[in-house]
């Protein structure tokens, strides 16, 4: 097995910079996750990784080998498309075993690791059928064991799961987890599912316009999220951002949304006075941080009831802020009719206070 390390990688299409300095390393036998909406470069830094596309600037290291020049036969490394990219004349034991051919393998090596890969993959049974006989995760488990097979060094996965049906996906979920921990193979995954991303990898980096927003683990992204960016795409619903002045009083500070007052947790006050607070911030909290009730509770302030979202597990909950619908999250069922008045309160040592200007975090 063997890290991969990218440093300072650019990739650039026309006047297009699709990849912008990006630098991580994923850890010898880790799963780390590339996070990101379309367009934000994850795809193409993995395929510079697997030696489809050639970086402009920057270096690859798989293991301690500079690779930049390397084809990417020589790299070691196994890739799992988003299509699957079978071979459809040809049936499953020949799709898993086409690699070992073309490395020219004995047959009786390539029948034993053909085998055991089928085992692992639970497809035994179908080593006989074409893959338009496959349901779409028995064909993501024939990709997987075409990659499989070789033994590479490094797995690389382009949204192997995205094809699949929710139900499906969250099975191959845990088994793809399961597998990468039982192989100890370091793993590249690329995905624009938050969920999918929080749940399998050890460490994510979130990606958007070409750079890395913040490499961290799911923990770290989901509980201290370096700015708005990563606030907002980690989370189900997403977090709600309301703009606020931001003022010192009695060594306490005091957030203004226009519509109600928020006095932050001594503690975050005083980071935040240690640090200068500026003037205008975005005060961020999670629809599950948010306490709903039909009756007035200490610290609660009115709102009214924009729509709800029976969940059956949990209610989201849209209610008014001004002008602006933010969301709440209650756990089981809440019934209530749009324009209904209810009262809210936000659980303080769960909130965000970022810089309006920059985006960042500052507690």
């Amino acid at each position: 097995m063997a890290r991969v390390a990218v440093k300072d990688l650019v990739k650039r299409f026309g006047k297009v910079v699709a990849v912008d300095r990006v630098s991580f390393e994923a850890k010898d036998g880790e799963f780390l996750v590339l996070l990101g909406p379309s367009g934000c470069g994850k795809t193409t830094t993995l395929r510079m990784i697997a030696g489809l596309e050639t970086p402009d600037e920057g270096e690859i290291y798989i293991g301690d080998r500079l690779v930049n020049d390397l084809p990417p036969k020589d790299r070691d490394v196994a890739m799992v498309f988003q299509n699957y990219a079978l071979y459809p004349h040809m049936k499953v034991y020949d799709n898993i075993a086409f690699p070992l051919r073309i490395r020219k393998l004995p047959a009786d090596e390539i029948d034993r690791r053909v085998r055991e890969v089928a085992k692992l993959l639970r497809i035994e049974e179908l080593l006989d059928r074409y893959p338009r006989q496959l349901s779409g995760g028995q064909q993501q488990r024939v990709a997987l064991g075409r990659a499989l097979v070789r033994q590479p060094q490094v797995f690389l996965m382009d949204e192997p799961l995205s094809n699949l049906d929710a139900k499906l996906r969250v099975y191959m979920r845990a088994e793809l987890k399961r597998l990468q921990r039982e192989l100890g193979i370091t793993t590249i995954y690329v995905t624009h599912d938050q969920a999918e991303a929080m749940t399998m990898a050890d460490r994510v980096a979130v990606m958007n316009e070409g750079k890395i927003m913040q490499l961290a683990d799911p923990a770290e992204l989901y509980f201290r999220p370096a700015n708005t960016f990563v606030a907002g795409f980690i989370g189900a619903p997403a977090m709600n951002f309301v703009d606020a002045s931001a003022k010192v009083e009695d060594d306490t500070v005091v957030l203004d949304t226009g519509i109600y007052r928020i006095r932050l947790p001594k503690d975050a006050s005083e980071v935040l006075i240690k640090q200068g607070v500026p003037s205008e911030v975005i005060f961020g909290i999670r629809p599950e941080h948010i306490t709903v009730s039909k009756q007035e509770f200490p610290g609660s302030f009115a709102a009214e009831v924009f729509v709800t979202e029976p969940l059956g597990s949990e209610t989201i909950i849209d209610f008014k802020h001004g002008d602006a619908i933010l969301k709440a999250k209650y756990p089981g069922h809440f019934e209530a009719s749009p324009g209904e008045k209810i009262y809210i309160g936000f659980q303080l040592q769960y909130a965000h206070v970022f810089d309006k200007k920059t985006g960042k975090a500052l507690v």
